[in-house]
């Protein structure tokens, strides 16, 4: 399969994938699923969103490699960064437009759209690079992502990243 078929299937599964996961965590409150999904409306709590829908992506897109019996370099590795770099995208684009003209759906969806295809095109060059031989410890990296998350989660700082904007509350509710 051609690499830049794969990403583009990445970016419509990711970007799809956030809109169920968006409420996963309103329709199965538990601790499993606020590991994994936003549990409020903070702009902190959203970057869990973008980066588990671009991680299950990359998933995906392994699992059509697998299937395939095709060999891609640094696959998982590639999908992680672009997804760990998704986070510091998304802010850097969402910000500025979000302490301007404050929250806009549209706007939001639309940034979120922008974030993961670039996510995806940094994915792509890095699986043009030689093997890192970093596919069997990505997994490790994504455990101290979600470790990270969790924590934040559950203790988060008090700053405008991590304020739930519909009730002036941090974290878990």
């Amino acid at each position: 399969m051609n690499k830049k078929i794969l990403k583009i299937i990445g970016v419509i599964i990711a970007f799809i994938l956030c809109f169920p996961l968006h409420f996963l965590y309103d329709k199965f409150p538990c601790f499993l699923t606020s590991i994994f999904a936003p549990v409020n409306e903070s702009i902190w709590e959203h970057m869990k969103l973008l980066f588990g829908s671009i991680i299950v992506s990359g998933i995906i897109q392994k699992l059509i490699i697998i299937y395939r019996k095709e060999k891609i370099n640094n696959i998982c590795f590639s999908n992680f960064i672009g997804a760990l770099l998704s986070i510091p995208i998304f802010l850097i684009l969402f910000l500025p437009i979000y302490f301007i003209i404050g929250k806009n759906f549209i706007i939001t969806i639309s940034i979120m759209l922008l974030t993961i295809i670039l996510a995806e095109i940094i994915s792509y060059k890095i699986m043009n690079q030689k093997d890192f031989k970093m596919e069997n410890k990505t997994i490790i990296f994504v455990i101290i992502i979600y470790s990270i998350f969790t924590l934040l989660t559950y203790f988060p700082l008090k700053n405008v990243l991590f304020i739930d904007p519909t009730n002036s509350t941090y974290g878990i509710r």
